[in-house]
Protein backbone atom coordinates (compact mmCIF):
# COMPACT_ATOMS: atom_id res chain seq x y z
CA UNK A 1 0.00 0.00 0.00
CA UNK A 2 1.22 3.46 -0.94
CA UNK A 3 -0.13 6.93 -0.25
CA UNK A 4 0.60 10.31 -1.77
CA UNK A 5 -0.84 13.70 -2.64
CA UNK A 6 -2.46 14.29 -6.03
CA UNK A 7 -0.25 14.41 -9.12
CA UNK A 8 0.36 17.98 -10.29
CA UNK A 9 -0.61 17.56 -13.93
CA UNK A 10 -2.27 20.96 -14.25
CA UNK A 11 -4.45 22.18 -17.15
CA UNK A 12 -1.78 21.26 -19.69
CA UNK A 13 -1.63 17.65 -18.43
CA UNK A 14 2.03 17.79 -17.56
CA UNK A 15 3.84 14.50 -17.01
CA UNK A 16 6.27 13.53 -14.29
CA UNK A 17 8.61 10.81 -15.56
CA UNK A 18 9.94 10.19 -12.05
CA UNK A 19 6.43 9.49 -10.72
CA UNK A 20 5.67 7.21 -13.64
CA UNK A 21 8.91 5.32 -13.13
CA UNK A 22 8.32 5.04 -9.38
CA UNK A 23 4.87 3.53 -9.76
CA UNK A 24 6.11 1.39 -12.63
CA UNK A 25 8.73 -0.25 -10.40
CA UNK A 26 6.05 -1.26 -7.89
CA UNK A 27 4.46 -3.66 -10.37
CA UNK A 28 6.00 -6.55 -12.25
CA UNK A 29 5.23 -7.12 -15.90
CA UNK A 30 1.62 -8.12 -16.35
CA UNK A 31 0.56 -7.02 -12.87
CA UNK A 32 -2.08 -4.39 -12.25
CA UNK A 33 -2.44 -1.89 -9.42
CA UNK A 34 -5.28 0.28 -8.20
CA UNK A 35 -5.30 4.01 -7.54
CA UNK A 36 -8.03 4.88 -5.03
CA UNK A 37 -8.76 8.60 -5.33
CA UNK A 38 -10.80 9.89 -2.39
CA UNK A 39 -12.18 12.72 -4.54
CA UNK A 40 -14.98 12.51 -7.06
CA UNK A 41 -13.99 12.32 -10.73
CA UNK A 42 -15.41 15.82 -11.18
CA UNK A 43 -13.40 17.23 -8.26
CA UNK A 44 -10.22 15.66 -9.61
CA UNK A 45 -10.93 17.16 -13.02
CA UNK A 46 -11.56 20.61 -11.53
CA UNK A 47 -8.30 20.37 -9.56
CA UNK A 48 -6.39 20.50 -12.85
CA UNK A 49 -7.35 24.16 -13.20
CA UNK A 50 -5.35 24.98 -10.05
CA UNK A 51 -2.36 22.80 -10.90
CA UNK A 52 -3.54 19.46 -9.52
CA UNK A 53 -5.18 16.52 -11.23
CA UNK A 54 -5.00 12.77 -11.34
CA UNK A 55 -3.14 9.97 -13.12
CA UNK A 56 -3.82 9.83 -16.90
CA UNK A 57 -4.39 6.28 -18.15
CA UNK A 58 -1.90 6.71 -20.96
CA UNK A 59 0.96 7.44 -18.53
CA UNK A 60 0.04 4.76 -15.98
CA UNK A 61 -1.22 1.86 -18.13
CA UNK A 62 -0.90 -0.76 -15.37
CA UNK A 63 -2.93 1.23 -12.84
CA UNK A 64 -6.72 1.34 -12.70
CA UNK A 65 -8.14 4.47 -11.09
CA UNK A 66 -11.14 4.22 -8.75
CA UNK A 67 -12.88 7.29 -7.40
CA UNK A 68 -14.44 6.97 -3.95
CA UNK A 69 -15.43 10.48 -2.78
CA UNK A 70 -15.02 11.22 0.92
CA UNK A 71 -15.82 14.55 2.56
CA UNK A 72 -12.92 16.23 4.29
CA UNK A 73 -13.75 19.90 4.87
CA UNK A 74 -16.70 22.10 5.73
CA UNK A 75 -19.42 19.49 4.95
CA UNK A 76 -17.85 17.05 7.40
CA UNK A 77 -17.53 19.72 10.09
CA UNK A 78 -21.15 20.80 9.59
CA UNK A 79 -22.23 17.18 9.86
CA UNK A 80 -20.40 16.88 13.18
CA UNK A 81 -21.98 20.10 14.46
CA UNK A 82 -25.49 18.98 13.53
CA UNK A 83 -24.98 15.64 15.25
CA UNK A 84 -23.67 17.20 18.46
CA UNK A 85 -26.56 19.67 18.55
CA UNK A 86 -29.07 16.86 18.10
CA UNK A 87 -27.44 14.74 20.80
CA UNK A 88 -27.51 17.63 23.25
CA UNK A 89 -31.18 18.42 22.68
CA UNK A 90 -32.93 16.25 25.27
CA UNK A 91 -36.35 17.82 24.60
CA UNK A 92 -37.01 16.34 21.16
CA UNK A 93 -39.30 13.37 20.54
CA UNK A 94 -38.33 10.14 18.77
CA UNK A 95 -39.41 11.16 15.25
CA UNK A 96 -37.59 14.48 15.52
CA UNK A 97 -34.45 12.78 16.88
CA UNK A 98 -34.32 10.24 14.06
CA UNK A 99 -34.88 13.00 11.51
CA UNK A 100 -32.04 15.10 12.90
CA UNK A 101 -29.73 12.10 13.12
CA UNK A 102 -30.37 11.31 9.46
CA UNK A 103 -30.02 14.91 8.33
CA UNK A 104 -26.62 15.21 10.06
CA UNK A 105 -25.32 12.51 7.68
CA UNK A 106 -22.63 11.53 10.18
CA UNK A 107 -23.35 7.79 9.91
CA UNK A 108 -23.21 8.11 6.12
CA UNK A 109 -19.67 9.48 6.45
CA UNK A 110 -18.76 6.55 8.71
CA UNK A 111 -20.17 4.09 6.18
CA UNK A 112 -18.33 5.76 3.28
CA UNK A 113 -14.99 5.71 5.12
CA UNK A 114 -15.33 2.04 6.09
CA UNK A 115 -16.47 1.08 2.57
CA UNK A 116 -13.47 2.77 0.96
CA UNK A 117 -11.06 1.20 3.45
CA UNK A 118 -12.62 -2.21 2.72
CA UNK A 119 -12.13 -1.61 -0.99
CA UNK A 120 -8.42 -0.90 -0.46
CA UNK A 121 -8.10 -3.96 1.78
CA UNK A 122 -9.89 -6.18 -0.74
CA UNK A 123 -7.63 -5.04 -3.57
CA UNK A 124 -4.62 -6.08 -1.50
CA UNK A 125 -5.96 -9.23 0.16
CA UNK A 126 -8.17 -10.78 -2.53
CA UNK A 127 -6.68 -9.34 -5.72
CA UNK A 128 -3.12 -9.43 -4.32
CA UNK A 129 -2.66 -6.07 -6.00
CA UNK A 130 -0.75 -2.96 -5.00
CA UNK A 131 -2.84 0.05 -3.98
CA UNK A 132 -2.07 3.78 -4.12
CA UNK A 133 -4.41 5.99 -2.09
CA UNK A 134 -4.58 9.75 -2.44
CA UNK A 135 -6.94 12.69 -2.36
CA UNK A 136 -5.74 16.26 -2.74
CA UNK A 137 -2.90 16.90 -0.28
CA UNK A 138 -2.77 13.31 0.97
CA UNK A 139 -3.03 14.33 4.64
CA UNK A 140 -6.75 13.90 5.35
CA UNK A 141 -9.02 11.31 3.73
CA UNK A 142 -5.94 9.55 2.36
CA UNK A 143 -4.74 8.81 5.90
CA UNK A 144 -8.24 7.86 6.99
CA UNK A 145 -8.35 5.13 4.33
CA UNK A 146 -4.81 3.79 4.69
CA UNK A 147 -5.01 3.63 8.49
CA UNK A 148 -8.40 1.89 8.50
CA UNK A 149 -7.29 -0.58 5.83
CA UNK A 150 -4.33 -1.57 7.98
CA UNK A 151 -6.53 -2.15 11.04
CA UNK A 152 -8.73 -4.38 8.89
CA UNK A 153 -5.83 -6.31 7.35
CA UNK A 154 -3.08 -6.43 9.98
CA UNK A 155 -3.64 -8.01 13.41
CA UNK A 156 -0.56 -6.22 14.78
CA UNK A 157 -2.33 -2.89 14.21
CA UNK A 158 -5.13 -4.12 16.45
CA UNK A 159 -2.87 -4.40 19.50
CA UNK A 160 -2.42 -1.50 21.91
CA UNK A 161 1.19 -0.82 20.93
CA UNK A 162 0.59 -1.57 17.26
CA UNK A 163 -2.32 0.87 17.14
CA UNK A 164 -0.17 3.59 18.71
CA UNK A 165 2.49 2.91 16.07
CA UNK A 166 -0.16 3.13 13.36
CA UNK A 167 -1.32 6.54 14.62
CA UNK A 168 2.24 7.81 14.83
CA UNK A 169 3.06 6.61 11.31
CA UNK A 170 -0.20 7.22 9.43
CA UNK A 171 -1.42 10.40 11.11
CA UNK A 172 1.36 12.27 12.93
CA UNK A 173 4.43 11.57 10.79
CA UNK A 174 2.33 11.64 7.61
CA UNK A 175 1.37 15.23 8.39
CA UNK A 176 -2.29 15.35 9.30
CA UNK A 177 -2.76 19.02 10.32
CA UNK A 178 -4.12 18.43 13.83
CA UNK A 179 -3.71 22.06 14.86
CA UNK A 180 -5.90 23.26 11.99
CA UNK A 181 -8.42 20.43 11.97
CA UNK A 182 -8.95 20.19 15.75
CA UNK A 183 -8.37 23.80 16.80
CA UNK A 184 -11.82 24.14 18.33
CA UNK A 185 -14.80 21.79 18.65
CA UNK A 186 -18.39 21.32 17.62
CA UNK A 187 -19.41 23.29 20.69
CA UNK A 188 -17.67 26.42 19.42
CA UNK A 189 -19.63 29.17 17.67
CA UNK A 190 -16.62 29.90 15.46
CA UNK A 191 -16.61 28.26 12.04
CA UNK A 192 -12.97 28.03 11.08
CA UNK A 193 -12.45 27.26 7.42
CA UNK A 194 -9.94 24.45 7.84
CA UNK A 195 -11.48 22.71 10.83
CA UNK A 196 -12.80 19.18 10.19
CA UNK A 197 -13.12 16.08 12.40
CA UNK A 198 -11.21 13.63 10.19
CA UNK A 199 -9.42 12.04 13.12
CA UNK A 200 -12.70 11.69 15.03
CA UNK A 201 -14.21 9.98 11.97
CA UNK A 202 -11.30 7.52 12.01
CA UNK A 203 -11.81 6.81 15.72
CA UNK A 204 -15.53 6.30 15.13
CA UNK A 205 -14.78 3.79 12.37
CA UNK A 206 -12.40 1.91 14.67
CA UNK A 207 -15.13 1.87 17.31
CA UNK A 208 -17.46 0.31 14.71
CA UNK A 209 -14.83 -2.39 14.14
CA UNK A 210 -14.49 -3.00 17.88
CA UNK A 211 -18.25 -3.37 18.20
CA UNK A 212 -18.51 -5.82 15.30
CA UNK A 213 -15.40 -7.75 16.39
CA UNK A 214 -15.39 -7.44 20.21
CA UNK A 215 -12.61 -10.01 20.71
CA UNK A 216 -10.21 -8.85 17.96
CA UNK A 217 -8.94 -5.48 19.26
CA UNK A 218 -6.63 -5.46 22.27
CA UNK A 219 -7.63 -1.93 23.30
CA UNK A 220 -10.97 -0.75 24.62
CA UNK A 221 -13.34 2.12 23.88
CA UNK A 222 -11.67 4.04 26.69
CA UNK A 223 -8.52 4.40 24.60
CA UNK A 224 -10.51 5.82 21.66
CA UNK A 225 -12.22 8.33 23.94
CA UNK A 226 -8.87 9.35 25.42
CA UNK A 227 -7.40 9.86 21.95
CA UNK A 228 -10.36 12.02 20.96
CA UNK A 229 -9.98 14.15 24.09
CA UNK A 230 -6.27 14.62 23.54
CA UNK A 231 -6.69 15.54 19.88
CA UNK A 232 -8.77 18.57 20.94
CA UNK A 233 -7.32 19.44 24.37
CA UNK A 234 -4.21 17.83 25.80
CA UNK A 235 -1.46 18.21 28.36
CA UNK A 236 0.80 16.36 25.89
CA UNK A 237 2.41 17.46 22.65
CA UNK A 238 1.56 14.44 20.52
CA UNK A 239 -1.34 16.02 18.58
CA UNK A 240 -0.29 19.68 18.73
CA UNK A 241 1.18 20.31 15.30
CA UNK A 242 0.28 20.34 11.61
CA UNK A 243 3.24 18.30 10.37
CA UNK A 244 6.36 16.48 11.52
CA UNK A 245 8.64 19.47 10.88
CA UNK A 246 6.63 21.59 13.32
CA UNK A 247 6.67 18.75 15.80
CA UNK A 248 10.42 18.30 15.64
CA UNK A 249 11.13 22.03 15.88
CA UNK A 250 8.58 23.10 18.46
CA UNK A 251 7.18 20.20 20.45
CA UNK A 252 9.25 17.07 20.96
CA UNK A 253 11.89 18.71 23.11
CA UNK A 254 9.52 20.81 25.20
CA UNK A 255 6.49 18.55 25.80
CA UNK A 256 5.75 15.06 27.03
CA UNK A 257 4.49 12.24 24.81
CA UNK A 258 0.98 10.89 25.19
CA UNK A 259 2.30 7.43 24.28
CA UNK A 260 4.76 7.42 27.20
CA UNK A 261 1.91 8.16 29.59
CA UNK A 262 -0.46 5.57 28.09
CA UNK A 263 2.20 2.87 28.31
CA UNK A 264 2.97 3.34 31.98
CA UNK A 265 1.98 0.05 33.70
CA UNK A 266 -0.60 1.69 35.93
CA UNK A 267 -2.25 3.45 32.98
CA UNK A 268 -1.89 0.81 30.29
CA UNK A 269 -4.12 -1.62 32.16
CA UNK A 270 -7.04 0.84 31.95
CA UNK A 271 -7.09 0.76 28.15
CA UNK A 272 -6.96 -2.98 27.54
CA UNK A 273 -9.92 -5.00 26.29
CA UNK A 274 -10.42 -7.89 28.75
CA UNK A 275 -12.17 -9.92 26.04
CA UNK A 276 -9.25 -9.70 23.59
CA UNK A 277 -8.09 -12.87 21.87
CA UNK A 278 -5.48 -12.68 19.11
CA UNK A 279 -7.16 -13.00 15.73
CA UNK A 280 -4.69 -13.53 12.86
CA UNK A 281 -7.40 -13.14 10.22
CA UNK A 282 -8.57 -10.15 8.24
CA UNK A 283 -11.68 -8.61 9.82
CA UNK A 284 -14.27 -7.62 7.23
CA UNK A 285 -16.82 -5.22 8.74
CA UNK A 286 -20.40 -5.02 7.59
CA UNK A 287 -21.23 -1.61 6.13
CA UNK A 288 -24.96 -2.27 5.81
CA UNK A 289 -27.03 0.60 7.26
CA UNK A 290 -28.32 -1.53 10.13
CA UNK A 291 -24.73 -2.46 11.05
CA UNK A 292 -23.49 1.12 11.49
CA UNK A 293 -24.45 2.50 14.89
CA UNK A 294 -24.11 5.83 16.65
CA UNK A 295 -21.12 5.88 18.98
CA UNK A 296 -23.10 6.48 22.15
CA UNK A 297 -20.07 6.27 24.42
CA UNK A 298 -18.76 9.46 22.80
CA UNK A 299 -21.76 11.45 21.64
CA UNK A 300 -23.86 10.75 24.75
CA UNK A 301 -21.03 10.69 27.26
CA UNK A 302 -22.05 13.97 28.96
CA UNK A 303 -25.77 13.26 28.78
CA UNK A 304 -26.21 9.71 29.90
CA UNK A 305 -24.36 8.04 32.76
CA UNK A 306 -22.06 5.19 31.85
CA UNK A 307 -21.86 3.94 35.42
CA UNK A 308 -23.52 0.58 34.79
CA UNK A 309 -21.46 -0.09 31.67
CA UNK A 310 -18.26 0.81 33.52
CA UNK A 311 -19.24 -1.52 36.35
CA UNK A 312 -19.92 -4.33 33.88
CA UNK A 313 -16.51 -3.91 32.25
CA UNK A 314 -14.85 -3.83 35.67
CA UNK A 315 -16.55 -7.12 36.53
CA UNK A 316 -15.43 -8.68 33.25
CA UNK A 317 -11.88 -7.52 33.97
CA UNK A 318 -12.03 -9.05 37.46
CA UNK A 319 -13.30 -12.40 36.11
CA UNK A 320 -10.65 -12.54 33.39
CA UNK A 321 -7.84 -11.72 35.81
CA UNK A 322 -9.21 -14.29 38.26
CA UNK A 323 -8.90 -16.95 35.59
Amino acid sequence: MLRSSQPLTGPNRKRCREDEMLLGTVLDEGERGFVIDTRSAQAAKQARMTGGGTEPKSSYPQWKRLHRPLERGRPLQESFIKLVEACNDTSINMDRWLSRLESSRWLSHVKAALSTACLAAQCMDREEASVLVHGAEGTDTTLLVTALAQVILDPSCRTLLGFQGLLEREWIQAGHPFHLRCSRSAYSHARLKQEAPLFLLFLDCVWQLSRQFPFSLEFSERLLLTLFDNAYASAYGTFLCNNEKESLCQVKESTHSLWAWLNEPGEKKKYLNPLYSHNPLVIWPSVEPQSIQLWQGLFFRWIRSSQHLDEAWAEIQRIVEGD
